[in-house]
């Protein structure tokens, strides 16, 4: 009973339960119809107001106050207790698709619970609407860029393919309305550097940017993305929220987007305060308003008044803008009598479904990349275990950024804890700071490394060295890595603990980005990464070191070398950058992982090697699991066109499977490639078909002799021909 009443107070406080005396509360009408009578009943003024981030309630028209901004990149954020699950990169690591799906349908569970409690309370302010600025779906093009944690790595088609993945799970599979609205972020041409990006100018090729820099956007927008939001930078002189390339020729003329877009936060002030390009506040509103950015993360849209009184914009342009937005609310039912939702409560946040689901989307993110005479996995009931590191009891590596509060986070420590027999003897110390070498330099922790059956020690960076703009309050570059190595105290730390014995070493590293690691390689028996691994990270990376799971995670990014590998950070061009066309040999390639089973591929096998242009290509493979244990593999489907005319990439990811085999199961595996997953971007942009005999690598890993090398297997190709 006092849950009914709960729900019916909710609707009545989101006016939401009314006798039907205005037409756009009447759900008989097709939307365009309400949305054309909310904008007669309006005054150009109260239009104006509603183009604002918080926007302002109209009492006569029952609209009330709402805020446009809310996060929800890997758990509904910023907004108290929610399910954190792991961060983006770490998500893109289990190379699963449908689990993000899962993953995102919790979340926008969990935002339609807190949403309907938010409005019962009369909670209208920021982070407690349905709009979610979410995913991020840039290029990670440049390991060094602290944001690049946010995304689906460095690949094209694995940030589509997840990516649309996350947006389904947030809006429902509805199209004529919205659980959630999801949002794809930053449009376009954006990845650092973060201390430049109110000012910088991208320069970027059209094959780069139709190779690269778009897929991703296309590929949500085909997906019905509700929201689109523009970036801080220039792209090619033209501000991204003021470009009409962008906003007009490619997103809406193009693509065909029928959402609303958002600004950055700041973005349309930058016109005129880093980028210099216009004359003030009034002018960079106008140019914004009319080039297709419906809605002003921050003040600027408050100066549409005097842009109209000037004639710099019309009452059409604010129209234009606002029925995307009113389009937006109908959508998610603001103006109905009810939705599917409105029953969702307040048991589904953090519920023992979705928490069990951060800890199987932690394990499958872990990825290990050194595993020397197979020290993993470690037996729970071993004599004595040494746990020492920075991060083995930090709740902050967990949590990466845009993200939730737990009531229930277990560290590495807990979980390590956790595992392993009471009768075993855990010692655990600190041992060294982060990113600064300890004051005190009495060394009471590296001897006991030497008595210990084994040592884990648990380091890296977290969100204080690496994210956005002004959240990493330890680094000096404003949240980018320039530095790519282990902070120096840690690694000479782990020098100190290496020094004078043999017993196995493991190290736990934690992060959002790439770390060069050579020296790690040398010193360490095995090596295990686990990202930022949300709230159950600490159970994940315990049933990994003990082989509860089998380590499945695979890099969704190329680990170098060292950075002298890459190209200048603030070159966009592809060229030298990520496994597509890097020709120097790094670490670990993209996607690479080892695992506890050992699996075995057969010959692949087409259903045709000859195709016309149009045609698909479908393609078979037999892939077993010759060890003892059960596990996943992740099969991955690289293509290499050969071309004199055009610089084509090394190879391209166009297809993946998670696929779970028992003991000794061998599977066929199957994909269907449609055409234009076989064509090539031209130097002009254009995508197209190169005649000739192309190749298909398939295996765990992308093609190159360090990734075959690293990974004890040659990857299995088969030709085609195109004519």
């Amino acid at each position: 009973m006092i849950r009914i009443l709960l729900v019916i107070f909710s609707l009545l406080c989101a006016g939401k339960i009314h006798a039907q005396d205005h037409p756009w509360q009447d759900t008989g009408l097709p939307n365009e119809a309400r949305v054309q009578a909310l904008l007669d009943a309006m005054t150009v003024e109260e239009k104006m107001g509603q183009l604002v981030m918080n926007a302002p309630g109209i009492e006569r028209l029952g609209i009330l106050p709402y805020d446009w901004w809310n996060e929800a990149l890997h758990g509904v954020a910023r907004s108290g207790r929610a399910t954190v699950f792991p961060q983006t990169i770490g998500l893109a690591a289990t190379f699963d698709d449908e689990l993000l799906f899962q993953v995102a349908t919790a979340i926008s569970d969990e935002a339609r619970a807190k949403f309907n409690i938010a409005q019962a309370m009369g909670n209208y302010g920021r982070y407690a609407g349905l709009t979610f600025w979410s995913p991020n779906v840039n290029i990670f093009r440049d390991p060094r860029w602290g944001r690049g944690m946010e995304t689906y790595g460095e690949d094209p088609y694995l940030q589509a393919e997840m990516g649309k993945a996350f947006v389904r799970g947030m809006q429902g599979e509805d199209p004529s309305q919205l659980k959630a609205s999801a949002c794809a972020k930053h449009y376009a041409v954006h990845s650092g550097p973060e201390a430049l990006r109110h000012e910088f100018d991208v320069v970027v090729s059209k094959k780069d940017l139709y190779e690269t820099y778009l897929p991703a956007f296309e590929a949500l927008i085909r997906e019905g993305v509700d929201c689109v939001m523009c970036a801080y930078n220039r792209v090619d002189g033209e501000p991204a929220c003021g470009s009409d390339f962008l906003l007009q020729e490619i997103l809406r003329d193009e693509w065909g987007f029928k959402g609303h877009v958002v600004s950055d936060c700041g973005a349309v002030a930058d016109f005129h305060e880093h980028h210099k390009i216009s004359e003030n506040a009034v002018a960079s509103a106008a140019w914004a308003l009319k080039a297709g950015t419906d809605l002003n993360c921050g003040e600027n849209y408050l100066v549409l008044p005097q842009a109209l009184e000037q004639g710099l914009i019309t009452e059409d342009d604010i129209d234009t803008a606002l029925r995307r937005l009113l389009n937006t609310k109908l959508r998610l039912g603001f103006f109905d009598p009810g939705t599917a939702w409105d029953g969702l409560g307040g048991e589904l946040v953090e519920a023992g479904a979705h928490v069990a689901l951060a800890r199987e989307a932690a394990q499958k993110s872990i990825v290990l990349l050194k595993n020397s005479n197979n020290t993993l996995p470690l037996k729970s009931d071993m004599r004595s275990l040494y746990v020492v590191g920075p991060h083995a009891a930090s709740v902050d590596v967990l949590f990466g950024n845009y993200n939730g509060l737990s009531s229930d986070t277990v560290t590495i420590l807990e979980g390590i804890v956790g595992k392993v027999s009471p009768g075993t003897t855990v010692d655990y110390r600190y041992g060294q700071l982060p990113f600064h070498e300890n004051i005190n330099t009495l060394d009471w922790v590296t001897g006991g490394a030497k008595t210990a059956e084994a040592t884990i020690v648990v380091l890296g960076s977290s969100g204080l060295l690496e994210g956005e703009e002004g959240a990493s309050l330890a680094s000096p570059t404003r949240g980018d890595r320039i530095d790519l190595n282990l902070p120096e105290p840690q690694l000479g730390f782990l020098r100190r603990i290496r020094e004078g014995h043999d017993r196995p070493l493991i190290v736990v590293l934690t992060g959002g980005s790439p770390i060069t690691m050579p020296e790690i390689e040398e010193l360490a028996d095995a090596i295990v990464f686990a990202w930022l691994p949300g709230q159950q990270g600490g159970n994940a990376v315990a049933d990994v070191l003990f082989g509860d799971v089998s380590p499945s995670g695979r890099l969704p990014i190329t680990f170098p070398v060292s950075a002298d590998q890459l190209p200048p950070y603030e070159d966009y061009s592809m060229q030298g950058r990520t496994y597509k066309y890097m020709t120097e040999t790094p670490l670990y390639p993209f996607g690479f992982g080892l695992s506890y089973a050992a699996f075995e591929y057969g010959d692949a096998t087409l259903a045709a090697n000859e195709l016309k242009a149009g045609d698909p290509l479908d393609l078979n493979i037999k892939v077993g699991n010759t060890s003892e244990r059960a596990a996943d593999e992740v099969v991955q489907v690289y293509l290499t066109i050969e071309d004199k005319d055009v610089d084509l990439p090394i190879s391209t990811l166009i297809g993946f499977q998670r696929v779970s085999l028992q003991s000794g199961e061998t599977r066929d595996v199957s994909f269907t490639f449609q055409p234009e997953q076989l064509q090539a971007i031209d130097d002009k942009g254009k995508r197209r078909y190169i005649p000739g005999t192309h190749t298909l690598h398939v295996g765990g890993v992308s093609p190159g002799k360090r990734g075959e090398e690293l990974n004890g297997s040659v990857l299995k190709t088969v030709t085609f021909d195109i004519r």
